[in-house]
């Protein structure tokens, strides 16, 4: 109990700066996507090559996992979704990206095709590490080497909730009628291809950024709430096993006092 008590308030003092990443960052990401979306619905898909369709031959899945267990179901929540992905890309040569031990001894362990994988990174999150994981995907996409490329990590929602969240990365997927409407419109300077070489493989590199924020929020929460759950469980145990021991011990003293007026009594 001294144990995941002291788990718990450690959880809750580094959820405190993540939450505070995660809601600092927010704005910055949802302003570019806003941008992004408001500039693709007003030029050509084929100006870049991260926005044009390729087919449905293969795919990538980038799994964000945690490096450690004692969490809840942080870990087998988003694996199940990402596993549920796989099964619906059917035939398809499917590739997984695995951030994080856990995921990596899974994928692994049940024969996925783990082409790459990172782990330990979660102690120090900065962007310089989702320019490492964006680059690579990037350069195999606008190589034709892959088709789609899946991005699955828990969205923290609150210190009691994350949901595992699925969404695709590449192609860029351009904004839907109902987002057209609601789209600011801008003035743009230099020309729409060189503002969309620019600015996509940022805002690519802004979404892995983004999930790992979000990832690594969620996680610390749900260690939180998993050891608190553990605190109130083992103090349970406690009382009930405390409560056991007096009865035994209870039992024990009125036996010997029953042998004790036994003895005497045979003697008398």
């Amino acid at each position: 109990m001294q144990l995941t008590r002291a788990m718990k308030m450690v959880a809750a003092s580094k959820l405190r700066r993540a939450q505070q990443r995660v809601l600092g960052a927010r704005p910055y990401f949802h302003r570019t996507r806003a941008v992004l979306k408001s500039l693709t619905a007003r030029t050509d898909t084929e100006l870049h090559p991260l926005l044009q369709e390729h087919g449905e031959r293969s795919a990538e899945v980038v799994v964000l996992t945690g490096d450690k267990g004692l969490c809840g179901s942080f870990n087998a929540g988003i694996i199940r979704r990402a596993e549920g992905l796989i099964e619906r890309l059917g035939d398809r040569d499917v590739r997984v990206i695995a951030v994080g031990k856990r995921g990596r001894d899974f994928f692994r362990r049940y024969g996925f095709n783990v082409v790459a994988e990172w782990d330990d990174v979660f102690r120090d999150v900065q962007f310089p590490l989702a320019e490492e994981i964006a680059q690579p995907l990037m350069e195999r996409y606008i190589a034709g080497e892959v088709d789609e490329i899946f991005l699955a990590y828990n969205e923290f929602k609150s210190a009691l909730q994350a949901t595992p969240t699925i969404v695709r990365l590449l192609p860029v997927e351009p904004p839907t009628p109902e987002e057209n409407q609601g789209l600011e419109d801008y003035i743009y300077e230099p020309a729409p291809k060189e503002l969309l070489a620019s600015l996509i493989p940022h805002y690519v590199e802004q979404v892995v950024f983004q999930a790992l924020l979000e990832s690594i929020a969620a996680e610390h929460a749900a260690r939180m709430t998993a050891m608190d759950s553990a605190t109130k469980n083992a103090g349970e145990l406690i009382e009930s096993l405390t409560l056991t021991m007096n009865r035994v011990r209870q039992a024990s003293i009125t036996t010997e006092i029953i042998e004790v007026v036994s003895g005497a009594e045979a003697m008398g």
